[in-house]
């Protein structure tokens, strides 16, 4: 019986994938489950695994070509036995990687950042050996190479989505500075108990989760998108969270938020990065999200405007945490201070509401146990 292999069911947002390289060829016997070809979303690269074992009697859609959602791509005879095949050693061609001695299989994280990796690897385009003249001395071409790289589906739809913003967007930014002295030594002091109870390290992170997610409630606006002429108003609390992948920035989404503690969310995040990491982010997790939060701090920004993500209204900008003197009761001191950003929506999100919400997140980071007693 033939049995159709057919792409992943992508979201709503998502209008196609490309396939990158086939694992398998045509004749060759497949397990269930086995990786048949590795799929590249505008999110994430996923295996497509054999949905039955047989024998793979047709590709339909070769390698680099884009397939819709749910699209058949390929064949697999079930009647056909491992016995019944004549294995052979497969030749290095488009339909697989070249195969080195002694490791013939990568792991799966490995593979991928490999393939990712590959575009880099590309020899510099040719050009001719024009000389130059460059301060006395007279370069070559050769000495100015130049590489032409493919952009990755990912890095398209990342600069699809900024255009968007910025094209349909009226989007405003307001800043305020946030004193981090009472959730620092917070973390300090309960650092190494919390590592103990929990198996996670206490981050910045999730008291800045707790805190949208009350001023989210505070002002509904805030969590709320623009669907055409209608506003939508989303009744629970899924963040975004940006994190740092191979293939460049991705947003996770902590969903449910509002019914996690502190050390539910740490964990998710922990999760999270670790997938990020190693190329395994699946597209329900890249999924959905009301909010969005951003950490340029842990690159060392000081002040950043952050774009709103479409279909979202709104995004959270963190910054790093610098020792500047500020003024308490009439005195100089010296404090951990962070800059917040926060671009919104302004067809939707008066200014007024924009700066309310920040200075409800700026109390209640900056009196923690406020986050606690949901108050």
């Amino acid at each position: 019986m033939l049995v159709d292999v057919k792409a992943p069911m992508l979201s709503e947002s998502m209008t196609d994938a490309r396939l990158l390289v086939w694992q398998k060829k045509t004749d060759d016997f497949v397990e269930q489950g086995e990786n048949l070809v590795d799929v590249e979303t505008d999110k994430v690269i996923l295996d497509l695994p054999a949905p039955v074992s047989g024998k793979l009697v047709e590709i339909l859609a070769p390698d680099a070509a884009t397939v819709g959602s749910e699209e058949v791509i390929a064949r697999i005879d079930t009647s056909a036995q491992p016995d019944a095949i004549d294995v052979q050693q497969p030749e290095n061609t488009v339909d697989s990687y070249p195969e080195k001695p002694g490791n013939n299989k990568l792991e799966k994280g490995a593979r991928v950042q490999k393939k990712e990796a590959e575009p880099e690897k590309k020899q510099a385009v040719p050009v001719q050996p024009v000389a130059q003249p460059v301060g006395g001395h007279v370069a070559l071409a050769e000495e100015r190479p130049m590489q032409r790289v493919p952009m990755t589906r990912l890095r398209q739809r990342i600069a699809e989505r900024m255009l968007i913003a910025k094209r349909d967007y009226a989007i405003l930014t307001t800043f305020n500075e946030i004193n981090m002295k009472s959730v620092l030594d917070l973390r300090i002091h309960y650092q190494d108990s919390f590592g103990k109870t929990h198996g996670v390290k206490l981050g910045l992170m999730s008291f800045f989760v707790k805190a949208v997610v009350a001023g989210l409630k505070k002002f509904p606006v805030m969590n709320a998108s623009i669907e055409g002429e209608d506003i939508l108003y989303h009744g629970y609390y899924d963040i975004g969270v940006a994190v740092s992948a191979p293939r460049g920035l991705v947003v996770p989404v902590i969903k449910n938020a509002d019914l996690l503690s502190f050390a539910e969310i740490e964990k998710n995040i922990s999760k999270m990065s670790q997938l990020a990491q190693s190329g395994e982010l699946s597209m329900d997790i890249l999924t959905g999200g009301t909010f969005t939060i951003s950490n340029g701090g842990v690159y060392g920004s000081l002040l950043s405007t952050p774009i709103v993500n479409p279909p979202q209204s709104a995004i959270l900008g963190m910054h790093r945490i610098q020792d500047r003197v500020v003024v308490e009761s009439g005195e100089m001191v010296v404090r951990p201070m962070m800059n917040l950003a926060l671009s919104y929506d302004h067809r939707l999100i008066d200014g007024r509401d924009a700066v309310e919400f920040l200075v409800y997140l700026k109390e209640q980071v900056e009196a923690p146990e406020r986050l606690l007693l949901d108050i």
